[in-house]
């Protein structure tokens, strides 16, 4: 698959865009015309820099209200798309995107639009262009791309085709069966843009809303895939107007991008194989029906993994250990050494490994798993630095990672040691694959004092679920970064409300929910590494672990004696379940399919943790007692 992006998607001046664009490896770009007006470059030295960077230039955009006008706006018109035509020749271009009329349509008539479509379509022509025509969502009398692809057919003239752009398709939910009709050499250029589903104004929700495949909520292997049936093979070109991208760092901005038209790639060949065994069937064991169709566009796929079977271990980074080690060890937490050639230390609860990393150098050379890509200086107070992930094989794992631009994260193993596949994700946490075991045990443990052949004795226990904070100009990278990288599920977000406004929070989790992963997007006025986060542990019997860690003297969150009374008024508890939940400083929460009752400490540096149990089928977090959390950790925050 050709890969293309509209240079209105990144920030900064046209020759950092596409600078930004070849790094990030796309094989061509469209220009916006706002882009090249406002840039110092000549057209042919945007042809040489292209030629140089190894990028084709492969649409001009946008040529607005052309359609459905009046004779003299007609002329003007023509006159301003012979004067693109010249300026397309310098750069070296073919194709320009023709929009439908939004502003200056004035006469509803396909018979008057086809006549001056196919004018343009001869002038094009002339000067050897093609133009592409578009059915913007928002257009006047043309906003189906359907509609658009009739009167192209009408005019029949080799300079005319079509633009498909998922995001004025999708975003009006018309049908993208019917692009399988569609002759391939009518579908001059497909742009793709992913976006939220959000009830407002078309124009507004593209204007600022849109994302990058893989990071909204569109069907866009769908849309994909009927558009490989078709027959097209040409660019397949990200168009995404959004505030946050253009304020963001170009490079990165890019990367992000181009990962995500490789997992578009990849989910549309996905469906395509699912589409095409719905209509021809399976053989035996699976094996695939033969004759199955080719189509010009090729989509490569990457290597298959499956989804993580757990956590493997949390890593806490702290220039200060010692508050981490009072509060994991009146969590019940048993100290189990420190590595044999790393400052780190290792701390287990069951199946529940925490590892605390002492040094925490910048470059990451002494940690167990390293420290935080991005970081300019070492950490101060405790953080989140690392996640281990049990899965099935951490190279092949690791492969795909790579594959999807994400920056592989070293580490120093000496003879006997565990090597680590690692790299890091978009807010600085690095990810570590471990070779998953069915007992639960991790061999590395051994590099610890005695080592931990088995889970020490004591209570059962699982990171039940992390979250972690992420810089507001990554929130959407990071929803992509684990679907793609780590084939965790989004699922539908919430909004939390706090003494500093809504914390939107996404979930990301595997289908059996044994790694739960949460997002927090941090406050604008919080960086992210002092915004709060948290692991979550899951234990079978809550009220008895709280007991006994009060003996231990572990200061809770200290929940207000307000929250019980509306407790009980939602939920008539049992006086005597009630009154313990108040006297341990225990939170609830109760749906259909069971009961959620859970415990917070008190915060060290960024980091506090998190007792759980699940009863029966409940599935949340309890989200109702999140305002609780946020507004006791303010006041705390406040006063301490």
């Amino acid at each position: 698959m050709r890969t293309g992006i509209a240079t209105v998607c990144l920030s900064g001046t046209l020759k950092e865009k596409m600078q930004a664009c070849a790094i990030a490896g796309f094989d061509g770009i469209e220009i916006f015309e706002q882009d090249l007006v406002t840039s110092p470059l000549t057209p042919e030295d945007v042809r040489k820099m292209a030629a140089d960077l190894g990028l084709t230039l492969d649409l001009y955009q946008p040529f607005r209200d052309f359609d459905s006008v009046s004779e003299d706006l007609l002329a003007a018109n023509l006159r301003r798309a012979e004067a693109k035509f010249k300026l397309m020749a310098r750069l070296g271009m073919d194709t320009v995107l023709v929009c439908s009329n939004v502003a200056t349509a004035g006469i509803d008539s396909d018979d008057l639009r086809v006549e001056q479509l196919g004018q343009l379509a001869a002038l094009a022509g002339d000067h050897g262009v093609k133009a592409a025509y578009e059915a913007l969502a928002w257009g006047k009398y043309v906003n189906d791309y359907e509609h658009a692809h009739k009167l192209v057919e009408a005019v029949d003239h080799p300079n005319l085709g079509t633009c498909l752009d998922s995001f004025h398709i999708l975003s009006r939910n018309w049908d993208t069966a019917p692009i399988e009709a569609f002759n391939p050499d009518k579908i001059f250029f497909v742009q793709v843009a992913d976006a939220p589903k959000l009830s407002m104004d078309v124009l507004s929700w593209s204007r600022h809303y849109r994302v990058f495949p893989g990071e909204g909520q569109f069907e866009l292997a769908k849309f994909m895939g009927h558009v490989v049936r078709a027959g097209y093979s040409g660019p397949v070109s990200l168009e995404i107007f959004n505030d946050v991208f253009r304020q963001s760092d170009v490079e990165r901005t890019a990367v992000d991008a181009m990962r995500s038209l490789i997992w578009l790639e990849e989910q549309s060949a996905k469906w395509l194989d699912a589409a095409s065994d719905g209509e021809t069937g399976t053989g035996a064991a699976g094996t695939r029906a033969p004759g199955r169709r080719r189509y010009p566009m090729e989509l490569a796929t990457l290597p298959q993994v499956a989804e993580p079977a757990g956590y493997n271990f949390a890593e806490v980074r702290a220039a200060d250990t010692k508050g981490l080690e009072t509060v994991l060890g009146q969590l019940g937490f048993e100290f189990n050494g420190r590595h044999r050639t790393k400052d780190v230390q290792l701390w287990s609860l069951g199946h529940a490994r925490v590892i605390i990393n002492e040094a925490a150098p910048a470059d990451g050379d002494d940690s167990t798993v390293g420290t935080s890509a991005g970081d300019a200086s070492p950490a101060t107070a405790p953080a989140i630095g690392a996640l281990g992930f049990d899965v099935a094989s951490p190279v092949i794992a690791a492969a795909r990672a790579q594959q999807l631009k994400a920056p592989a994260v070293p580490r120093k193993s000496q003879a006997n040691e565990e090597v680590f596949q690692g790299f890091a994700a978009p807010d600085s946490t690095e990810i570590f694959l471990c070779q998953g075991t069915s007992d639960g045990t991790a061999a590395w443990t051994s590099e610890f004092g005695e080592g931990l052949e088995k889970p020490a004795a004591g209570p059962s226990a699982v990171i039940d679920h992390v979250n972690l904070a992420q810089p507001w100009q990554h929130f959407d990278e990071a929803v992509l970064f684990y679907t793609s990288a780590l084939a965790l599920e989004p699922q539908p977000f919430a909004e939390v409300p706090s003494p500093t406004g809504l914390v939107r929070s996404q979930i990301m989790a595997t289908g059996d929910r044994a790694v739960r992963l949460v997002l927090n997007l941090a406050p604008l006025n919080q960086q992210r590494r002092t915004y709060q986060e948290h692991i979550a542990f899951a234990v079978d019997d809550l009220v008895a672990t709280a007991r006994d860690c009060k003996a231990r003297g572990l200061e809770f969150l200290q929940i207000p004696a307000n929250y019980y009374e509306d407790l009980d008024a939602r939920f008539g508890l049992v006086p005597d379940f009630l009154a313990t939940l108040q006297e341990l400083n225990l939170l609830y929460d109760r749906d259909a399919d069971g009961e959620f009752l859970h415990f917070y400490t008190a915060t060290v540096g960024s980091v506090f943790f998190e007792m759980v149990e699940r009863r029966a089928a409940y599935d949340g977090y309890g989200a109702p007692n999140a305002p609780v959390r946020h507004a006791v950790q303010y006041d705390h925050l406040q006063h301490r």
